[in-house]
């Protein structure tokens, strides 16, 4: 073997509670009844006409999706997203692993957010005990019974727990079955099991701020939330349970539950809200594949979608309605803009603050109004 591994089961995790947090619930989280920021007339106009292609999408049973990064969650989003959940407005919320864990720490502990640059230079950045323990006990959990990383970690906080199998079964079902196509997620959870990682049964986990938690709400609505996290990426990477397969295996879950809801998304919409990179580029090689499996059946790929994406940069001073800019122009390298403009359908790019968006969308659909 080329090069040297570090040894993360040296790490020594801290508890979560003694870590300097920098924002709690009660600061974050926004009421629906607050008022938004102020918007010029222009983008009220887009946000008008990015509902009423909600509204049409809801007619006529096609997909609405939003993609989101974290800052969405960060800036006390969740209570709005639960409302636009719960009336019937999404269909599929995506986020990237960074999304989820402020989704947890704020479910469980009611406060988040870290200074990266300080703890980075004292070790300590990432190295607390339960984010990395938790979310790794609800993908291993979900494993064993082909579950994503969404739905998941949607039921751990929900339901407050999990339950999981005795090492005795899953040892047996390993050893007599052991081509299924979940033995591997059994294998790794008993060895979790059995290195003390993980106990057996009930684990109790309460979560006193639920109501901070989109993950949850999903859940609870029957709502997809895909998750689509880098190997590396996330702070559960710094723990002594970090496991690259269990994350894998629920990512390429649901990697193909997004793609599957992509297949309704015909006359659709897609909101991707301050996701720079993992939005477009999941969004690419998923749709690619749905046109790739709709040509060999003789059908259409898909079209008559509207994507509207929104953040807080300024398009690279590039008037997106008349396509892609040169490769000698900045804008060109804006991913979350050139990729979208890519992927047919109408593509329209709104600089404005997310919270700001999500809250004037809201409004403008008549919050959780299901009529």
């Amino acid at each position: 073997m080329i090069g040297n591994k570090l040894d993360l089961q040296k790490i020594k995790p801290l508890p979560l509670a003694k870590r300097r947090s920098l924002s709690t619930v009660e600061e974050v989280l926004v009421p629906l009844d607050a008022k938004p920021a102020v918007i010029s007339d222009e983008l009220m106009c887009r946000v008008e006409e990015c509902a009423g292609r909600i509204r049409e999408a809801k007619a006529n049973g096609r997909a609405v999706m939003l993609i989101y990064g974290a800052h969405l969650i960060k800036n006390g989003a969740a209570l709005i997203l639960d409302s636009l959940i719960a009336g019937g407005w999404l269909t599929h919320l995506a986020t990237n692993g960074a999304g989820t864990i402020h989704d947890w720490e704020y479910a469980w502990l009611g406060r988040s957010t870290e200074c990266v640059r300080s703890n980075v230079a004292t070790g300590t950045f990432g190295t607390w005990e339960e984010t990395g323990r938790n979310i790794h006990l609800a993908l291993l959990a979900g494993g064993v019974e082909g579950l994503g990383f969404g739905e998941a970690l949607g039921r751990l906080i929900d339901g407050d727990g999990v339950d999981l199998p005795p090492a005795g079964e899953l040892a047996k079902l390993i050893a007599a079955e052991p081509s299924h196509a979940l033995a591997a997620a059994r294998a790794e959870l008993l060895h979790a099991m059995r290195s003390g990682s993980v106990p057996e049964g009930r684990c109790e986990l309460e979560h006193r701020w639920k109501q901070a938690s989109v993950v949850a709400s999903a859940f609870r609505h029957g709502v997809p939330l895909t998750v689509h996290p880098g190997i590396g990426y996330d702070i559960i990477s710094n723990h002594p349970m970090f496991n690259g397969a269990a994350i894998g295996r629920a990512a390429q879950i649901d990697f193909q539950t997004f793609a599957g809801t992509l297949e309704r998304l015909d006359g659709g919409v897609v909101l991707s809200v301050g996701s720079a990179i993992m939005g477009p580029q999941v969004f690419e090689k998923a749709l690619s594949c749905v046109n790739h499996i709709r040509r060999q059946a003789g059908r259409e790929i898909v079209r008559g979608h509207s994507m509207h994406i929104v953040d807080l940069q300024d398009g690279g001073n590039w008037d997106w309605t008349q396509g892609e800019p040169p490769v000698t122009s900045p804008a060109y390298y804006l991913r979350f803009c050139k990729t979208y403009a890519r992927m047919g359908g109408e593509m329209h790019y709104l600089q404005c603050d997310n919270l700001a968006f999500v809250q004037h969308l809201h409004r403008a659909l008549g919050g959780s109004d299901e009529s």
